[in-house]
């Protein structure tokens, strides 16, 4: 279970606002000197992304550990089923049954439990997209109403409504920079008051 560009890629929608006709709006471009419409590239944007490394990472990694977990329960399960064929013939029919029996409830609770674990990793990978596809909209509303636009499109090459793009009109760099300068800020807010709630606990201990 890992997050990909592609899943990501799905969800970063535009942030649309009304803009008048495509004659009126090249009017005003022209007037303001500003373009009304501009684009993100919604790979660049993930790939570069800090918040989405770090989601992806943490993610992966939990999925490895899950995945390796299963395994050790999997391979367990297999050496009883092992030692059941191997002591089968000197078992009483009674034995053999409930053994038999014990170890089909074992198999269904794997099965179970590797439906459960799969569908927890769908369900937290879908609750961080949806963090920073919302990260991604706040900034980019932010965004429009200081700059004056009407429209931000995302582009992804392959998948896209937009077959070109003026590169004049591609924001997506400095729609990174500033996403990750603003990451780098919660994360320093977050080390530093870990760091003070240790420190309270260690006061608390000399106490």
């Amino acid at each position: 279970m890992t997050l990909g560009l592609a899943a990501a890629s799905a969800m970063m929608v535009a942030c649309n606002q009304n803009g008048g006709s495509t004659a009126a709006s090249s009017n005003t471009e022209i007037a303001a000197g500003k373009p009304d419409i501009v684009y993100v590239n919604s790979d660049s944007l993930l790939a570069n992304y800090e918040y989405f490394k770090d989601v992806r990472e943490r993610l992966q990694t939990k999925a490895e550990q899950k995945e390796k977990d299963l395994r050790a329960q999997a391979e367990s399960f297999q050496k009883e089923v092992e030692r059941f064929q191997q002591n089968a013939p000197s078992m009483s029919q009674r034995q053999a049954e409930s053994t038999q029996q014990r170890l089909m409830q074992k198999q269904q609770q794997l099965q179970a439990l590797q439906q459960s674990s799969g569908n927890e990793l769908m369900s937290e990978e879908s609750e961080e997209m949806k963090k920073i596809y919302d990260r991604v909209e706040e900034y980019l509303k932010q965004l429009s109403g200081e700059e004056g636009y009407k429209m931000v499109l995302t582009y992804q090459r392959g998948n896209s409504a937009i077959l070109y793009g003026d590169s004049t009109l591609d924001i997506t760099e400095s729609v990174v920079t500033a996403l990750n300068k603003a990451y780098d800020s919660e994360k320093a807010e977050a080390d530093t008051a870990k760091k003070e709630e240790t420190a309270d606990k260690k006061e608390e201990k000399k106490k």
